[in-house]
């Protein structure tokens, strides 16, 4: 059955934090409770109404195969051009490693193509090494050493 996407609505948002949490480091990260802490619910409003950010789902019959935020960023740099975002790849447990993580990252590739995008970029953390080696099989060169600071 083929791969479908879509951007996501209101109702998904239960869905999309429970696959956030259904993870080693999410499931440290998110809080998964019914109902959803009303932190979720501000910020896919805030995603929702920002033209510049999407986050885009894939389906397979009817149900959520996975997730990621692409947010488009203008820049001053690369001749003021555009770039791309990735955050928060998710795929459902049960459709892992049967080609709809690549699927999702093709198709938000082209969307940033079609924006104008120069430049698509993410991070993973450095401890999910097959992440790593994923997002390298897709064209992605570890170019930089990225930094956080936790606030």
């Amino acid at each position: 059955m083929p791969l479908s996407f879509r951007t996501a609505t209101a109702a998904d948002l239960i869905t999309i934090v429970r696959l956030l949490a259904d993870d080693p480091l999410g499931a440290r990260r998110e809080q998964f409770a019914e109902p959803l802490p009303d932190a979720y619910h501000r910020a896919f409003a805030a995603i929702d109404a920002d033209p510049n950010n999407q986050l885009l789902l894939a389906e397979q019959g009817g149900h959520l195969a996975g997730v990621l935020q692409l947010t488009f960023l203008p820049n001053l740099t690369y001749q003021g051009s555009w770039r791309a975002q990735i955050e928060g790849v998710r795929v459902a447990a049960s459709m892992r490693s049967q080609g709809v993580g690549r699927a999702l990252v093709a198709e938000a590739i082209a969307r940033a193509q079609a924006k104008g995008c120069r430049l698509v970029q993410l991070t993973t953390d450095k401890q999910r090494p097959e992440a790593i080696a994923f997002y390298a099989s897709l064209g992605f060169d570890a170019s930089h050493e990225g930094m956080k600071r936790r606030l």
